[in-house]
């Protein structure tokens, strides 16, 4: 479970400061991720030391689904992927620590470039490395694309879902990455002892979702 982090699992006033002939630019994660490659392609010199911390930070669009992702049972890799530097994993992850999702430091992942193409480079690594089945939410809809795009041409199952600054049904959300694995539809609504009779017949094993 991928998620990217500056308006999708929190939001902060941090700043990214571009400079170029005297000119200075700043940037919140949202126009990073729009003109930080043109900007660095025409010249414009990047200063993340702001960026490096997560400055007033607070709950994001999909922060509690990613909690609920969390603490459900089963077995899953969770991860941030953020177009922010290496260097700001270790404020990332004080601030998930303290809003309670604890996931290790080597799970944060730092690429230090605001391109989807990086994004999209870095999951198929993944791909690579084993995994097979991925759910990846990011605020930024070239990221979305770039990423369904990779997922769309290897052999694994996957979920892309861009991350909205109104409230989502997170109920539905969770329920149709559980419909992927059971297979029982994400809309119906079962009594306890009904998903027991359900459960019986959908095999053993663990659910990794």
């Amino acid at each position: 479970r991928v998620f990217d982090f500056d308006d999708t699992v929190a939001r902060t006033n941090s700043k990214v400061f571009a400079t170029k002939d005297g000119k200075r630019k700043v940037l919140n994660a949202e126009e990073f991720a729009k003109q930080g490659e043109a900007l660095m392609n025409d010249g414009w010199k990047m200063d993340f030391s702001d960026f490096n911390k997560v400055v007033e930070g607070k709950k994001g669009p999909l922060f509690d689904l990613m909690k609920k992702m969390k603490d459900a049972a089963g077995e899953r890799d969770m991860f941030i992927l953020t177009a922010r530097a290496p260097e700001s994993a270790p404020a990332i992850k004080k601030f998930l620590d303290a809003m309670g999702i604890n996931i290790p430091l080597d799970h944060i992942k730092g690429l230090g470039n605001s391109t989807g193409a990086a994004k999209g480079e870095w999951i198929l690594e993944k791909a690579s490395e084993g995994y097979n089945d991925f759910y990846f939410a990011d605020d930024a809809v070239q990221n979305v694309r770039a990423v369904k795009e990779v997922l769309d041409q290897i052999d694994v199952k996957s979920q892309v879902q861009q991350a909205m600054s109104k409230s989502v049904d997170l109920s539905k959300a969770f329920n149709k990455l559980i419909q992927g694995s059971s297979g029982v539809e994400w809309y119906k609504d079962f009594s306890p002892a009904k998903a027991k009779v359900v459960g019986k017949n959908k095999g053993k094993g663990k659910v990794i979702l």
